[in-house]
């Protein structure tokens, strides 16, 4: 993490308290220099060491921002982030690791995060992904979305087609929500990289990882069903609608 100026943007508050950001890390001189720094922008911080103590944390309190390594003695950060998913946990997450190819961000996105960032990593840039998610997580659309016979509970993430329950993974689930979220609006690859994925730039094997997804949210979702919803604008993006017209 390298030192910046303190940040013009101070922290949403709720109902008059600061956001509380839960930080898991294990280094001792990087848990310190986040909980200074964030601290010194108004925001309350709890710091936990090992992944287990985090879960058990997460299991007893609440949090607006979660910034979790993935490197953790015992259970690992992908581990805690898989399991609190799994549980209903709602709260963005932002993913701070020295891993860095492709495949571990695909990973990560997969179980769950909300954003990625590779140590090392500027103040600034921590800030700017915190009030992004942060942001995010406090948006007005938290309840269900509905589209023919088409459910969708973000609170829970459950999704239903016809009132049959579909298991989907975190990604499906995220990717699905945002279509939805945009219905009967065509959705470029470049706005699912940055918003579903977040990556700031698209390639071949992202637009790759995109059409997988796709692909297995088609099966699950219009599958045996008369009116298909997921539909592909060639050369465009994709738009969850009522027919293909």
């Amino acid at each position: 993490m390298t030192a910046s100026s303190a940040s013009p943007d101070r922290p949403a508050a709720t109902a008059g308290s600061p956001m509380r950001v839960l930080v898991v890390e294990d280094e001792g001189k990087v848990a310190g220099a986040l909980r200074e720094g964030l601290e010194g922008e108004g925001y309350e911080v709890v710091v936990e060491t090992t992944g287990e103590d985090a879960f058990f944390r997460l299991a007893r309190d609440r949090f607006d921002v979660i910034l979790l390594d993935l490197m953790l003695p015992g259970r690992d950060g992908l581990e805690v982030l898989t399991a609190v998913r799994r549980q209903g946990l709602d709260t963005p997450v932002v993913v701070l690791t020295a891993r860095d190819t492709l495949q571990d961000r695909v990973i990560g996105l997969d179980a769950g995060a909300d954003d990625y960032l590779v140590k090392p990593f500027a103040f600034a840039e921590l800030l700017a992904r915190i009030r992004a998610v942060g942001r995010r997580g406090r948006v007005a659309d938290t309840g269900r979305l509905a589209l023919d016979t088409l459910e969708i509970d973000r609170t829970t993430r459950q999704v239903a087609r016809a009132g049959e329950s579909i298991e989907l993974t975190a990604k499906e689930f995220d990717l699905l929500h945002y279509l939805a979220r945009n219905a009967r609006q065509v959705v470029s690859r470049d706005t699912l990289a940055r918003e579903v994925w977040r990556e700031t730039a698209r390639s071949t094997t992202l637009d790759n990882v995109i059409d997988v997804h796709i692909s297995r949210l088609r099966r699950k979702i219009d599958l045996d069903q008369t009116v298909k919803l997921i539909h592909t604008v060639r050369g465009v993006g994709f738009v969850l609608r009522e027919d293909d017209s």
